[in-house]
């Protein structure tokens, strides 16, 4: 009896071996690493069903702590609500060009032309196309976090003596273009044409605003009465620029270009992203904005973005300035300014 054991144990203690080792290896390699992958697998299904501000506000609390809120820094990070959990109701533009075009009109006076150019990451299906014109800096800073319209575009009037009057010529002189994907899946362009934007009345702000209909971050509900001298809001739908037989699905890419009459006492003007941007490039034209019998003039490009080494800090004439790559995202805020002055104020050239 003792010898069948013995044979029996003998015969056993290959599988034995083997079957101790898998559960080793089963307990220190296979078993924290399939824990490891369907964690992964199960964050990521998390992930991608939750609305994308309820996954960066979890991730921000968990950073910043919960004793402050982060609405802001979700919006701005985001470009939008991030309420809906496909994210299309976000906008973000993966290129964006840039280009300044000044033009004096007399010695008080400048036509400032700016063309924008957006290739969006994801099409946009909702082609409704809305421009929020302000003077009011704290309204400017809560568009990001308070517009309901993927796309749009915000114009800042500093001077509040001069807001109606430029918001006008701004409006007026709006050309629109689009790159979009029709209902069969063809792709069109339509470069910029004059749009005959549509004044959206105050009743109907909160459609467009949701500070008019709750509290926005730090700032209480608003009333559209407290606004009719510092806002103005444009709407337009870009479907009236497809071809009839061509209706849009999706806008691929977009361009606008607006002119406006500037103070030359204002020695600067700027542009500032809407919505997270990946700006490519921004090209300036300032040769013609001299004028005869004044003194010549030096130019600074300052561009306020991650990126601060793009800083230049030496003035240079209009003819030196070139077109500055700047390959950098810009979240709202950010932006890139032309700054200039008389060549006979030049007291700090800096090398």
């Amino acid at each position: 009896m003792d010898q069948a054991i013995l044979e029996v144990a003998g015969a056993l203690w290959p599988v034995l071996l083997c079957t101790a080792f898998a559960i080793a290896v089963y307990r220190r390699v296979l078993r924290p690493r399939i824990g490891h992958e369907f964690a992964r697998l199960s964050t990521r299904t998390i992930v991608a069903a939750s609305p994308p501000a309820v996954v960066m506000s979890e991730l921000l609390w968990r950073i910043y702590g919960h004793d402050h809120p982060v609405d802001e820094v979700v919006a701005g990070v985001l470009g939008g609500a991030g309420a809906n959990p496909r994210g299309d109701d976000l906008t973000i533009s993966t290129r964006t060009l840039v280009d300044y075009q000044l033009r004096r009109v007399d010695p008080q006076t400048y036509e400032l032309r700016l063309a924008v150019r957006h290739s969006f990451k994801e099409s946009v299906t909702d082609h409704r196309f809305a421009i929020f014109a302000t003077c009011d800096p704290d309204l400017r800073d809560a568009l990001a976090l308070a517009t309901r319209v993927p796309l749009y575009e915000s114009w800042f009037v500093p001077n509040p003596a001069l807001f109606e009057k430029s918001v006008d010529e701004i409006s007026s002189s709006a050309h629109l273009g689009i790159e979009y994907v029709d209902l069969d899946g063809s792709h069109h362009r339509v470069n910029p044409v004059r749009a005959a934007l549509s004044e959206v009345s105050y009743r109907d702000w909160p459609e467009f605003l949701t500070l008019f209909r709750q509290p926005v971050g730090n700032m209480p509900k608003q009333s559209p009465i407290s606004y009719l001298r510092s806002l103005r809001i444009f709407e337009f739908d870009l479907g009236e620029l497809a071809d009839v037989d061509h209706a849009v699905g999706s806008i691929r890419s977009m361009s606008l270009i607006s002119t406006s009459l500037q103070p030359f006492g204002d020695p600067f003007c700027f542009w500032q992203a809407p919505y997270p941007c990946y700006l490519e490039r921004v090209g300036f034209d300032a040769t013609g904005l001299g004028w005869d019998g004044d003194d010549p003039l030096l130019f600074r490009v300052v561009p306020f973005t991650f990126r601060s080494a793009l800083m230049s800090g030496r003035w240079i004439p209009a003819e030196a300035l070139a077109d500055l790559s700047v390959r950098s995202w810009l979240l709202p805020g950010h932006g890139v300014a032309l700054m200039w002055k008389p060549s006979t104020n030049d007291n700090n050239h800096f090398d």
